[in-house]
């Protein structure tokens, strides 16, 4: 199984920027697939990004299209969602989850993602 410890969230004003990272530790890091999820405070859980085992394929919810960049170091065993133009919207804790299934840049099978970090918290204020 993979360990995953989210760090980097924060307090930000809206505009600024964040970079959160999730690192893994256990099973190779490179058998998994990974997402970033989001909930905000009385909102269903959602899906802001995915990416391959390999790093080649990605996925962006509608909403952080063009703001926000998932990426990973498999040789580092961490996985990153820098964050740009930051709104009070994005106000949520975020989670990192590993999938051993891989995703290829589709709509993503959100119910894969069995392995979950315990999320960090990001706050941007108006």
């Amino acid at each position: 199984q993979v360990q995953l410890v989210e760090s980097g969230g924060g307090l930000v004003q809206a505009g600024n920027s964040l970079r959160l990272s999730c690192a893994a530790s256990g099973r190779t890091f490179s058998s998994y697939a990974l997402a970033w999820f989001r909930q905000a405070p009385g909102k269903e859980r959602e899906i802001v990004a995915t990416i391959s085992k390999s790093g080649v394929y990605t996925y962006y919810a509608d909403f952080v299209k063009g703001r926000f960049t998932i990426s990973r170091d498999n040789a580092k065993n961490t996985a990153f969602l820098h964050m740009d133009s930051l709104q009070p919207e994005d106000t949520a804790v975020y989670y990192c989850a590993a999938s051993v299934t891989n995703v290829y840049g589709g709509v993503p099978r959100t119910g894969n993602f069995g392995f979950w970090g315990q999320g960090t918290q990001v706050t941007v204020s108006s």
